[in-house]
C-alpha cells in the first residue's frame, strides 16, 4: 500500500495502477487486526513449540530449487524439492519421498513443459 502511494489511484469504474494493491492490501491489515486483536482476547490453547527445522527445510527446499532449476531441470528439482521438504516432517520416509517426488515431478514437466508449452529445460544440460 505504501509503494502504491506513488500511482495514480482511479475510482471503482476506471482503475489505476494503486487501486488494486491499496484495496487488497487494506483488506489484508483489516483481516490482520481483526484477527490478531480476538487472538489477544479469546482464550483457548497455547501455542506449541516452534520447529525451526522443518521451517528450515522447506525454507532450503524452496531457494534450492530456485536456484537449481536452470541447471538440473525442471524433473531433478522438484525432485530435490520435495524430497527436503517432506524430510521436514515427522514421519520421513525417503522411499516412501522419492515416489512422490518421481509423481509431482512428471506432473509438472506435463503441465509447464507440454500442456503450457513453458520454456523449461526438463533435464539437466551437460
Amino acid at each position: 500500500m505504501w509503494m502504491a502511494k506513488a500511482f495514480s489511484f482511479g475510482t471503482a469504474a476506471r482503475m489505476g495502477p494503486a487501486y488494486f494493491p491499496t484495496v487488497i492490501g487494506g483488506m489484508l491489515v483489516t483481516f490482520g487486526l481483526f484477527i490478531g486483536l480476538r487472538g489477544l482476547v479469546v482464550n483457548g490453547e497455547s501455542v506449541g513449540s516452534f520447529h525451526f527445522k522443518t521451517l528450515f527445510l522447506i525454507l532450503a527446499s524452496i531457494a534450492l530449487f530456485g536456484l537449481t532449476l536452470q541447471y538440473l531441470g525442471l524433473f531433478c528439482a522438484v525432485l530435490t524439492l520435495v524430497v527436503i521438504a517432506s524430510m521436514g516432517g515427522h514421519e520421513f520416509k525417503l522411499r516412501e519421498a522419492i515416489i512422490i517426488s518421481a509423481c509431482l515431478a512428471a506432473g509438472s514437466v506435463a503441465l509447464f513443459v507440454f500442456a503450457l508449452k513453458l520454456q523449461i529445460p526438463i533435464w539437466p544440460s551437460f
